[in-house]
């Protein structure tokens, strides 16, 4: 039965893997390594509760936005191919060219021919392979919208994100909004703002066509950015905006994920899906 305790476990049998993406948390005092490394196990956790009910013989195929060195594809490579017989394909998408070619100096090290990595805009990005399952963890602010807006695109099974930094609307609610006596006050209007943020995309998701739900990923003491939005494609083909624009011109944010679609994509009483680019 898949456990965090169990992952961990079996990670840190993998002494080459540990190596290889420096995470060599039990040999180390390095506070970050280990809290990089708690992140990746439950992610990881709940990646496998998922895989467990896919059929046997359907290969999954994964994208990583923002995924810097990659530390979860590695991970989540490792642990599906000594868990399961099924087959698996990873692409990985980051801006930042170094960090890319050393995603690709890992994968050769380690053997993992089932990857491929991009120097790209997630948004720019046109796998050549049907993706299965979108995957960000702690893609910097703006980045997990593209990290949504790309997999409703793609028109993803799973979207699966962890968010970092949220800054996008937190100066849109000083005033105008029916909240301001609670928004006067800078911390708070800081900690509603991720309140709010997370609830737009969840709406925009549901929305979009999937059933969402937000977990705690792993304990708060290990990271106060520990919430987890899971997102499962509908077999229906209609959807409904309301809930979105309702919350969206409430608190007049202007979200940042409408950007991402034209305005032909959407009828906003009855949205009906965004096809696959």
């Amino acid at each position: 039965m898949v456990s965090k305790k169990s992952i961990s476990d079996e990670l840190k049998t993998s002494q080459e893997l540990m190596k290889a993406l420096s995470l060599n948390v039990d040999q180390s005092d390095d506070g970050r390594e280990i809290k990089k490394f708690n992140e990746v196990v439950g992610f990881c956790d709940q990646v496998i509760r998922i895989i467990e009910t896919y059929p046997q013989n359907k290969e999954i195929v994964f994208l990583d936005c923002s995924c810097g060195k990659s530390y979860l594809s590695f991970a989540l490579n490792y642990i599906i191919s000594k868990r399961f017989t099924k087959e698996t394909f990873f692409y990985g998408v980051d801006t930042n060219r170094i960090l890319v070619e050393t995603c690709y100096r890992i994968r050769d090290n380690l053997g993992f021919k089932n990857m491929q990595f991009i120097c790209a805009r997630v948004i720019d990005v046109f796998p050549e392979k049907p993706i299965d399952m979108i995957i960000a963890l702690h893609a910097c602010d703006t980045a997990t919208d593209e990290t949504i807006a790309k997999g409703i695109k793609l028109g993803a099974k799973y979207i699966i994100v962890v968010p970092c930094c949220e800054n996008q609307i937190r100066n849109r609610l000083k005033s105008g909004h029916p909240l301001v006596d609670l928004t006067d006050f800078g911390l708070l209007r800081y900690r509603f703002a991720d309140i709010l943020t997370e609830a737009l995309r969840a709406q925009f998701l549901m929305g979009a066509g999937y059933y969402v739900k937000l977990i705690e990923m792993i304990s708060p003491k290990f990271t106060p950015k520990n919430l987890m939005i899971m997102a499962r494609k509908k077999k229906s083909k209609k959807y409904n905006m309301n809930s979105y624009k309702k919350l969206d011109e409430m608190f007049n944010t202007d979200f940042v994920l409408k950007r991402y679609f034209h305005d032909h994509d959407f009828v906003w009483n009855n949205y009906s899906g965004v096809e696959n680019s």
